[in-house]
Formats: structure tokens, sequence, C-alpha cells
């Protein structure tokens, strides 16, 4: 094909024949916009629709040998898109327009890029993305392991959940730098190259894993890069800790537990031990998370160990409601909540975090009546 855009124009001819009031906007991305087009590249093209109509120019089709593939971005998906939700960042970011329905159209659509742009003031927000890439990492480390205790299963296969792997510890990497990738995979190596946070040899085990063929070998490699990636993010994390603050952060959620504490001691008292075990183990974590939250300003990343962010709980000198869980120790049990209440309750009250307690109908309604007239 000469002139892939004479492509676009034909599309865009028919848009404005049979959707005009329906897209809202027509850009390409890819190869085209960054000047690295080859003789088979095609043209990466999207549009927004503006109403369900717009939908339907919808078309994947190839012409002269080269496909093509004119599909829809929502309006909200654009907004995953700049907000980092989405790993296609780039699309959005580093689009060329190519149709306009309005001048609100375009003033919609550079606000979107205008938002990609100030990555600083995304901050945390990019580091809690970032952790959720490396959530999706632990499942293909977790099925590579599964591989290990198999040993018909193909090299395909360790291979494909390495390939999992890798992907989403490099888009966590590009937000921990504060970034997206601008070209796709194995194009992207100068600007992974340039990282200014990677886990300690990084290069050595991409290369183990792409190009080894024993499969014991690529799940090292990847245990190893999602381990030290995770490093990263909660020294990121850290910088982030602005001291602690609990009558900010805790007010509301004594009276919370508080209803928790009451079916433990009710499952306790009635040889429940089924329901004792869910919420024991549950109030024990509860806690343990939101006084993290009150001494640093963010929650526990999900994807590191209890045992890290219970230290807090421990220092405390609460009881371990867990290790106690035994159908035959419930009494115990029942003790060690009713400890964990009082003791609980003291921490808060030394914070000076304010609990909504009432003795009795009165004070609730006299407190009301304050509060609503302020």
């Amino acid at each position: 094909m000469k002139n892939v855009f004479e492509v676009a124009q034909t599309l865009i001819n028919h848009i404005r024949s049979r959707f005009q009031d329906d897209v809202a906007l027509v850009a390409y991305y890819g190869s085209y916009a960054q000047g690295t087009a080859t003789a088979r590249s095609d043209l990466d093209f999207f549009f927004i629709p503006a109403t369900p109509d717009g939908f339907r120019a919808s078309i994947p089709f190839i012409c002269n040998g080269i496909s093509f593939d004119f599909w829809p971005i929502s309006w909200e998906r654009a907004e995953r898109m700049a907000s980092f939700e989405e790993p296609n960042t780039s699309i959005i970011a580093d689009c060329k327009l190519l149709y306009v329905r309005s001048d609100a159209d375009l003033a919609r659509f550079e606000q979107l890029r205008e938002r990609i742009a100030d990555t600083g003031k995304q901050g945390l927000a990019l580091i809690e993305k970032a952790e959720n890439h490396l959530r999706d990492a632990y499942v293909h480390l977790y099925n590579m392991s599964l591989l290990a205790d198999d040993h018909a299963r193909s090299l395909t296969c360790y291979r494909t959940e390495g390939h999992g792997v890798l992907t989403h510890v490099l888009y966590s990497l590009a937000l921990l730098n504060g970034t997206y990738f601008t070209k796709g995979w194995g194009k992207n190596g100068e600007q992974i190259a340039l990282f200014k946070l990677r886990p300690r040899k990084l290069d050595e085990r991409m290369n183990a894993l792409m190009h080894t063929s024993v499969g014991e070998v690529i799940l090292e490699a990847c245990r190893q890069l999602v381990h030290d990636t995770v490093g990263l993010l909660t020294e990121r994390k850290e910088l982030y800790m602005n001291g602690p603050d609990y009558p900010g952060r805790m007010k509301g959620f004594y009276e919370e537990i508080k209803g928790v504490f009451d079916k433990l001691l009710t499952a306790c008292e009635n040889n429940d031990y089924t329901t004792a075990f869910f919420w024991s183990a549950g109030v024990q974590d509860e806690i343990a998370r939101f006084l993290y939250f009150a001494e640093k300003g963010y929650w526990p990343a999900s994807i590191i160990p209890a045992a890290d962010y219970q230290n807090i709980y421990v220092h405390a000198g609460f009881p371990d409601l867990p290790e106690l869980l035994a159908a035959d120790r419930l009494a115990e049990l029942r003790e060690a909540v009713t400890l964990l209440d009082n003791r609980l309750l003291s921490l808060i009250k030394a914070q000076s975090v304010p609990i909504a307690e009432f003795d009795d109908l009165e004070q609730l309604k006299l407190y009301l009546e304050n509060r609503d007239s302020v």
C-alpha cells in the first residue's frame, strides 16, 4: 500500500457522510505517528464514539494485503488510559488527530492529554496502579509454580506464564518511574534501559527469562524479578509517609469494629467455630491495616505478607486471635477478644480519636441536633 492515509481518508469521508453526529474524533498512533513505519506497517487508528450509534463505525478489514482495525475507544476508556488504569496510555498521549467533530470534543481530549503529562500530581496513585500490575504478575508466577510439579508440561507453558510475569513487571516499573511505554514490546528496550528505578539484575533476568530453554530457570528469574520489584514499590511508598494521624484517619473505626467484636464474642459463647474462624482472622487483619494507615498515611500493599504490616499490631501488645483458633479453645479466644477490645479502645483514646458513644437515646438525639445545627 503506497499511502495508508488514503484508507484513513476513505473512512473519515464515510464518517462525515453517515456518522457526523455520532463520532467525536479519529486519531492514529503507533509506527506512523512515531515515524518508524515499514512497508508492512498498518495504520493504527481509533475513534471515539459520541453516541451509541457511533460504535457501528468500527470495522476490521484487509486492503491491498495490509490489515487494518478501525476500532472504538469510549470516552470512559480514554479516561482510564489517561489515568494510567490501562497500560496503553500512549494511544491517547501520543496519537495524532485526523478528524474532530467539534471544539468541545477537542477540548475534552486535550484535557486527557494534559492529565497524562502532569504525572507529578498522580504520585501515590501511580504507585498503587503499579501495585495492581504486580498483583497480576503474582497470578502468572503462581501458575508457573504449579508447572514445577508437572514435568510433562512443555517449555511453552513456562514461557507463556513468564511472558505474563515480565510484561506486568515492566508495566509496573514504568509507573514507578512516573511514565508509560511509548512503543510496543520489542521496541521499548531503550526506554526500559533509561528507567532510574530498576530491580537489581533486571537485564540479566530478562535475558534468562527470554532465552533459556529450562523451565526452572524461567521460574527463578520471574520470582526474583517480582520480589525485587515489590521491594522497589515498598521503598517508593515510604516516600509518601507523612507521619501518624490517628484522630484524622481512625475516626469512626472503633464504632464499626465494635460490631465485629460482638459477633466474635457471640460465636465463642455459642461454640460456633466456623464463624469464630472467619471473624477472628478478619478483624485482626483489619485492625492491623488501620493502624498501619494511621501511622503512615497510606494502606499496606496487598502484595506484601500480612506479617510485614501486622508488626504494628504486635508492638501494640494486642492478642494474636488466629493463633488461638481451635474448636476446644473458644473460651480462651473469647477472653482474648475482650482484651483486644479494651486495649484497642485505650489506644484510640490515648491518641485522641473521637468516639461517638451514647449512654441513651436522649444523648444521641442531642448529639444529632447539635451536629446538624453547625
